[in-house]
C-alpha cells in the first residue's frame, strides 16, 4: 500500500503491524456508538487483517475484515468489513473512503464472493457499490458475531443495516 494523497495533506495507508494494536485499540474505542468494541487481545490476533491510515506518524484511522465461517466446502465466502473509524478531528477528508477502497482491494486479492458489512452509514457504503441486503440472508455472520453482541438484545432488533457488495455468484 502506497501514501494516498488526500487535498494538501498526505495519508499514508498501510498494512497494520503489532506496533500499531494499541492504537487500533483506542481509536475503536473512541466510537463507541458507531463501532462495536474489539479487546487489544482480538486486535493484536487479528493485526493482519487490519489497515490504517496514518498520518505524521499517527493513526488517524483504521478498518478490518473477518472472513466468515461456511458450513463443509466454500461455496459463497464472504467477509466482512468490520471497525471502519476515523479520529474526529479527520473526518471529512476522504480518510473513511480511502480505507474503506484499500480494504476493498485488499479482500479482492482473496476472491470472495461477498463483502458484507453492518452499518449505520448506509449512504456511505452505498457510494462504494454496496446494496442493503435484509440480515436473514446474513445467518453466518449473526452466528459468528452478532449472537454474542452485548450491545444489542437481538440481531434483528439491532438498528445496523445490513450490506453487501456482490463480486461474484455462488458456485
Amino acid at each position: 500500500m502506497s501514501g494516498v494523497k488526500m487535498g494538501k495533506d498526505k495519508h499514508n495507508i498501510r498494512r497494520a503491524g503489532f506496533a500499531d494494536a494499541l492504537a487500533i485499540f483506542n481509536l475503536v474505542k473512541e466510537h463507541p456508538e458507531e463501532v462495536l468494541p474489539r479487546p487489544l487481545s482480538d486486535i493484536i490476533q487479528n493485526v493482519d487483517r487490519f489497515l490504517v491510515c496514518e498520518r505524521d506518524g499517527q493513526v488517524v484511522g483504521t478498518v478490518s475484515w473477518q472472513i466468515l465461517p461456511e458450513m463443509g466446502q466454500t461455496r459463497d465466502p464472504s467477509i466482512e468489513i468490520k471497525s471502519l473509524c476515523v479520529k474526529q478531528a479527520h473526518q471529512r477528508a476522504g480518510i473513511g473512503h480511502a480505507l474503506a477502497e484499500a480494504a476493498i482491494a485488499r479482500i479482492r486479492e482473496l476472491h470472495p464472493s461477498n463483502i458484507i458489512v453492518l452499518t449505520f452509514t448506509p449512504g456511505f457504503f452505498e457510494r462504494l457499490g454496496f446494496q442493503v441486503v435484509s440480515k436473514e440472508t446474513l445467518m453466518h455472520k449473526i452466528y459468528a458475531g452478532c449472537i454474542n453482541c452485548s450491545k444489542y438484545d437481538s440481531p434483528f432488533t439491532c438498528p445496523e443495516i445490513a450490506m453487501s457488495l456482490r463480486l461474484a455468484e455462488p458456485s
